[in-house]
């Protein structure tokens, strides 16, 4: 099974986009961020027409989330319950795999009320996947906001001071994971820096000047049978391109007692 993580940066400006590379990489599963419409103009037909089954969480022109599989979309649940104003989780089962899309909040600055909110909803995702069916596999993507070590930004020293580095928003990281999901691109690439995000400006993208923020976290039980798991920068060039590229995993489901 083929399961992607991507931040789209808007779904409207980027379906054609969207829409080529899903006909080109043919995942299974696919987890959206940032789709920035509401439920009411997300393309499910176009979704279907391509043989995608979709479930969205839209907030208008930001965050959004969403969910587009072709093995089953089941159980469908959005955020965390009545305390969570903003939609910035989606969950469902996929092929009997529990997969969560997840927009975790930029942070802005250190001393912003906003990173406050970033640290708190990194609690509240800690605290949703503490409590999770451990019968069942489980893999979450999204656009974390967050470097989880010196590795995956460009230059270390160039953002000291700022979000996304900092050292309680990589405790908050790690805290979820303790929660027995890995970082599965680190897994298989424990010394490549496999960013994800680049700037607009300054030419970021073709200096090399990025940052690993898009994760794909899965239980170790699923993270064993994982074949592959890479960045598809191509997906970051050309006309318009979202400023993140996908991250793809390939998983033996349904093999060697997966």
């Amino acid at each position: 099974m083929i399961v992607a993580t991507w931040n789209v940066n808007s779904l409207r400006a980027r379906w054609p986009r969207v829409r080529q590379w899903l006909t080109l990489r043919s995942p299974d599963v696919v987890l959206l961020q940032e789709t920035k419409m509401t439920d009411a103009v997300f393309p499910f037909d176009e979704f279907r027409e391509l043989g995608y089954e979709a479930a969205h969480y839209g907030q208008g022109q930001w965050n959004g989330v969403a969910i587009a599989s072709r093995v089953g979309l089941d159980d469908v649940a959005r955020g965390f319950g009545d305390d969570d104003p903003e939609a910035r989780l989606i969950a469902a089962t996929c092929a009997g795999v529990r997969v969560v899309s997840c927009y975790v909040p930029n942070g802005r600055a250190l001393d912003d009320p906003h990173y406050q909110y970033k640290l708190a909803w990194l609690a509240a995702l800690r605290d949703y996947l503490a409590g999770r069916d451990r019968t069942r596999h489980v893999i979450v993507g999204g656009d974390f906001n967050v470097a989880p070590a010196d590795i995956d930004c460009y230059d270390p020293a160039a953002l000291a001071g700022s979000t996304h580095v900092s050292e309680p928003e990589r405790a908050a990281l790690r805290a979820v994971e303790a929660t027995g999901v890995e970082d599965l691109v680190r897994r298989l690439h424990p010394d490549e820096p496999s960013f994800t995000w680049w700037d607009y400006r300054n030419g970021a993208f073709h200096r090399g000047w990025g940052l690993r923020i898009d994760l794909l976290l899965v239980d170790t039980a699923l993270a064993a049978l994982a074949r592959t798991a890479s960045v598809d920068r191509d997906a970051r060039k050309g006309e318009k391109p979202s400023d993140h590229a996908p991250v793809m995993a390939d998983f033996a489901l349904g093999e060697s007692g997966g």
